[in-house]
């Protein structure tokens, strides 16, 4: 099987943990540019323009929807930030909606934090599995 991460550039070490994890597991597993890429990991601290302006030079977000396209499952990798637990961003809720759409599963690491949003994110029916990767099928 072959599963996509999504998740915050901030969540870098919690989604290189579970790539790991999922390879030992012998999964194929993508994960977001965002952390492979030390340069764009290296500016999570910089302005919301400068942050756009990486995305557009980098085609981030439509490359990750035409990467999803090729993978099984989607694994949102969400954990605390800002002091919200399970916290799930903008770009995340963007290419969660893109594996939605695409009929792919949905899968989040951590319980679901309430957010403005919440609502988007439970109507995808994502399935909650609390840490626990053997529960990826």
């Amino acid at each position: 099987m072959k599963i996509i991460i999504c998740g915050s550039i901030s969540a870098a070490e919690e989604i290189l943990s579970a790539k790991k994890k999922l390879e030992d597991m012998r999964y194929e597993v993508e994960i977001p540019e965002g952390v492979k890429n030390l340069e764009l990991r290296g500016r999570t601290e910089v302005s919301v323009e400068e942050k756009a302006e990486d995305k557009i030079k980098h085609d981030l977000i439509r490359g990750y929807f035409e990467k999803m396209k090729n993978y099984d499952v989607v694994l949102v990798v969400n954990p605390e930030k800002r002091g919200v637990q399970g916290y799930v961003g903008g770009n995340t809720l963007i290419e969660m909606a893109f594996g939605h759409v695409l009929g792919k599963k949905l899968y989040v690491l951590n319980p679901l934090p309430e957010l403005s949003y919440t609502s988007e994110i439970l109507a995808m029916q994502p399935v909650v599995i609390n840490g626990n990767l053997s529960m990826i099928h």
